[in-house]
C-alpha cells in the first residue's frame, strides 16, 4: 500500500522550512567562526568593503563579517523573519556600520543601494524554484566589478558511515519529501556555478570543502544542531518515521546512538562559488 504523505502548501517566500522557537539559537550556536572566516577570506572579504549578508538569521555571521571589513567597512544584514531581525539587532546591532533590515530576496532591493560584495551562505537550498531569479535580483545590487559569493551544501544530510540501513532509508525519504513538498534543494551545491554562469558573471571560481565533518567524539553543538535539524525536518516530512521499527521514539534513540558513536563518520560537501559582475554593465 502506497504511503499517504502529509502534504502542506508551502510558500518559500513567506515560510521557512526550519522555523521553530529555537531556530535563532540553533543558527547562532552552529556557526563556526573560524570556518566562516576562511570562507570569507576565499570570497575576497577585506577591510573597507560594503557587504550585503543575505538571510542573515540571528546576525552572528553578519557580526563576524563586520569585524573582517574594519576599519571603515559597513554591512547590511537582511532576512524575511522579523523575529530573526529583532534577535540580530538586540545581540549584534548598535555599532556604526552594521544594520539589519527586513527584506524579501525575491522582491526589488533598490533602497539598499549597491554593494562591493554580496554574501549568500546556506540560503539558496531553501529556494529550489526561485534560486536563479534570486541570483539575478542580487546581481542588480552589486557595483560593477563587485563580487557575488554563493555558498551552499550538496547531498545535504545524506553522507554517513557506518549508519544503520534503517536510519539511512528514513533520512533519504525525509530529504526527498522536503525537496518535493517544501521547495528545498538537497543538491543545490552542484548548481551554484551554473547560477553565476547563466547570469553573466565573470571570473567565476569554485572551491569544494567538507562541512559538518564529524569523527571521533562529537561536540555538543554538533549534536544539538543535528538533533534539532532532523527533529524539525522529520515533523515537516509527514509519517515516514511512524514506519520505522519502534516508531518515533526508537528512531530518535537510534539516531542519537549513531551520532555519539566515536566510530561513525559523517560530512556534507560544501561548495563555494564566486563571480564578478562585469564593469561594463
Amino acid at each position: 500500500m502506497q504511503k499517504k504523505l502529509l502534504v502542506k502548501k508551502f510558500n518559500a517566500v513567506n515560510d521557512y522550512l526550519m522555523e521553530s522557537e529555537e531556530e535563532a539559537i540553533r543558527l547562532d550556536i552552529k556557526t563556526d567562526a573560524d570556518a566562516l572566516r576562511r570562507q570569507a577570506a576565499w570570497c575576497g572579504v577585506k577591510p573597507g568593503m560594503r557587504i550585503l549578508d543575505c538571510c542573515c538569521g540571528p546576525g552572528r555571521t553578519t557580526s563576524l563579517l563586520y569585524d573582517m571589513i574594519q576599519p571603515q567597512g559597513s554591512i547590511v544584514g537582511i532576512d524575511f523573519s522579523a523575529q530573526r531581525i529583532s534577535y540580530a539587532q538586540e545581540h549584534y546591532g548598535g555599532k556604526k556600520g552594521i544594520t539589519f533590515s527586513l527584506q524579501n530576496l525575491c522582491e526589488p532591493m533598490d533602497p539598499l543601494g549597491e554593494f562591493d560584495l554580496i554574501w549568500v551562505r546556506f540560503v539558496l537550498e531553501y529556494f529550489r524554484k526561485e534560486a536563479l531569479d534570486i541570483v539575478k535580483n542580487l546581481k542588480n545590487c552589486l557595483k560593477p566589478g563587485g563580487t557575488l559569493c554563493l555558498i551552499d551544501l550538496d547531498y545535504n544530510c545524506l553522507t554517513h558511515y557506518d549508519m544503520p540501513v534503517s536510519l539511512s532509508v528514513v533520512l533519504d525519504r525525509i530529504m526527498k519529501t522536503l525537496d518535493e513538498q517544501y521547495n528545498f534543494d538537497t543538491f543545490v551545491g552542484r548548481k551554484l556555478y551554473s547560477f553565476l554562469y547563466d547570469n553573466g558573471f565573470q571570473n567565476i571560481n569554485v572551491e569544494l570543502m567538507a562541512h559538518n565533518l564529524i569523527f571521533g567524539e562529537i561536540r555538543e553543538k554538533d549534536k544539538y544542531n543535528w538533533t534539532k535539524k532532523l527533529e524539525i525536518a522529520a515533523k515537516k516530512s509527514g509519517d515516514w518515521i511512524e514506519e520505522y521499527p519502534g516508531g518515533h521514539q526508537q528512531f530518535y534513540i537510534d539516531l542519537e546512538k549513531y551520532l555519539v558513536d566515536p566510530r561513525r563518520f559523517t560530512y556534507t560537501p560544501l561548495l563555494l562559488c564566486k563571480g564578478i559582475r562585469s564593469s561594463s554593465e
